[in-house]
């Protein structure tokens, strides 16, 4: 079995309440209404019946919560379309621009326990298929959806005063992170998964002032920064402790000068390890001074010395250490005294009587060079994939966790195993296992390319290059609907050997990644397929 059931990540138990709970209201085809005047009683209904709805009921809400807060539950998974609060009741519905975005979201706090102000709150699909509200009565929570939105899509925010006071534009794409009440240590890896959730994450430096672990970290867009503020400030790490308090930080740049466990270029993978105390540059030094902001936290507290002791103490554990999660249960913590981290995946929930070591290959591809597909023998829905390092097996897993690939939702999380065993010599394993370590289709090989600042998150528009000149449109278009899909939309670069194009969905994009990615154009020229953060 390849050990598949160690490989489970470490969960938080969902406690008989969460279970039994159900949707509001009873109709499972109508809709969720903010008029007030349903007079239907309550019932509560096995979650277990409610099929997948991109409506999502969350319960037990802390009182007074914001409308801000309850949004950031669901920003990481997808563009939040609608909201209604039902204060009175502790509860709220959040309705995701996508059903994927909602399972994505549901599966996640299956496993991890969501929390509001450190308290649980319970989260399942709606019977409801929308959310229909009205504006007046719903008035603030619209206008804070709104100032997401525009911040979600680049643009400036609402100055309308229920959303003023909600979000400004991103000043930077740099984030100043300070760590109060840090009772159990915080490391770059840890930080990495956590923000990698809003964006691709390029930088990091952490450090130590006035006795307070901090950090510098860089997203590739100010947009994803503003995410990121907004969720995660004053969030817990872990239960009660660790808590975020994020800031802009006046630079707009971070200049990383080694790779270890203090800093990190996720750009430029060949810097050299340095001595474990990397020098801060002049300018951040100064940026740093300009920050500083008198912050109520308390010292670190104690710091366990033992794998063991860290894993036990995740009992009760926020949404935020999911990423920690996994890593102990990889026995990856860097308390463990392992500097390095796993660069095997395991990715389960495959179709298959589709899914191949090709396939897989190409589209973990995209988020790093992958060395070794396994299909399982005995399990040949779920797979080990090797990456180069574990940053790229991070990368990887938080892109494509809960992305549909050939009709089912997959999933991906860390592994057990250190590398990918290939099969003994002479032995037929069906061409299950096959070693890519030396395939020139690898997108990163190449110390410091630009493809890793172009690392975006699986999306329905595509990113085309290496077009021959008398290849058209007409060409492009008719290739792209061949493999399965719909095309909507189409933009060539100026020079034509770039250009956009938009399929129907995202999980036609995937399809259409991993069967055109390198296709023979003729004259030499082999088609190059990635995802695109833009849209036509």
């Amino acid at each position: 079995m390849d050990g598949i059931a160690s490989d489970v990540a470490v969960g938080v138990k969902r406690s008989s309440d969460e279970l039994l709970s159900g949707s509001l209201y009873n109709s499972p085809n109508s809709s969720v209404t903010a008029n007030g005047s349903d007079s239907k009683k309550l019932r509560v209904e096995d979650s277990m019946d409610s099929p997948p709805s991109r409506v999502i009921h969350i319960r037990k809400l802390p009182n007074e919560v914001s409308e801000t807060e309850v949004i950031a539950l669901g920003l990481p998974f997808g563009k939040v379309t609608n909201i209604l609060m039902l204060k009175g009741k502790n509860q709220a519905f959040l309705e995701l621009g996508t059903e994927e975005a909602a399972v994505t979201m549901v599966n996640y706090y299956t496993a991890v326990t969501p929390q509001v102000r450190n308290v649980p709150v319970f989260i399942q699909y709606s019977n409801h298929k929308e959310l229909k509200t009205d504006s007046a009565l719903n008035q603030r929570a619209q206008a804070v959806l709104q100032a997401v939105s525009a911040v979600q899509e680049g643009g400036s925010p609402s100055s309308d005063a229920a959303g003023e006071s909600v979000l400004a534009p991103a000043p930077s794409p740099v984030l100043r992170i300070i760590i109060d009440n840090m009772f159990y240590p915080v490391t770059l890896d840890v930080l990495q998964q956590i923000f990698s959730k809003f964006g691709t994450v390029m930088k990091i430096i952490t450090f130590t002032k006035n006795n307070q672990f901090q950090a510098l970290l860089q997203f590739s867009d100010p947009v994803n920064a503003q995410q990121a503020k907004l969720s995660l400030d004053g969030q817990n790490i872990y239960n009660s402790c660790c808590t975020l308090r994020i800031d802009f930080s006046k630079l707009v740049n971070l200049n990383v000068k080694y790779n270890n466990d203090k800093s990190r270029d996720y750009t430029r993978p060949e810097l050299p390890a340095g001595d474990g105390q990397p020098p801060v540059d002049p300018a951040v030094a100064a940026a740093l001074n300009k920050d500083s902001t008198s912050l109520l936290g308390t010292p670190s507290g104690t710091s366990y010395s033992s794998a063991g002791a860290f894993q036990s103490s995740l009992g009760a554990i926020s949404p935020l250490s999911a990423a920690a999660v996994a890593a102990a249960a990889a026995g990856r913590a860097a308390l463990s005294g392992h500097s390095g981290t796993s660069g095997v995946l395991l990715a389960s929930n495959l179709n298959e009587e589709m899914v191949t070591p090709q396939s897989l290959f190409t589209l973990f591809g995209v988020y790093g060079d992958v060395q070794r597909v396994k299909i399982l023998y005995n399990k040949k829905d779920s797979a080990l994939i090797q990456m180069a390092d574990g940053n790229q097996a991070q990368l990887a897993m938080s892109h494509l966790n809960g992305q549909k690939m050939y009709g089912k939702i997959i999933r991906v999380t860390l592994s057990k195993h250190h590398t990918v065993q290939l099969p003994r010599e002479g032995l037929d394993d069906q061409g299950l296992t096959k070693d890519f370590t030396n395939s020139p289709l690898h997108r990163f090989k190449k110390p410091g390319s630009k493809n890793f600042q172009n690392i975006f998150p699986p999306s329905a528009t595509l990113h085309l290059s290496n077009i021959p000149e008398d290849v058209t449109e007409d060409d492009l278009r008719l290739l792209f609907s061949n493999s399965g899909g719909t095309v909507k939309a189409f933009k060539f670069f100026q020079d034509r050997k770039m250009a956009l194009l938009q399929m129907a969905t995202v999980e036609e994009a995937i399809q259409s990644l991993i069967d055109l990615h390198n296709y023979d154009m003729g004259s030499g020229h082999r088609l190059r397929v990635s995802f695109s953060k833009s849209t036509i």
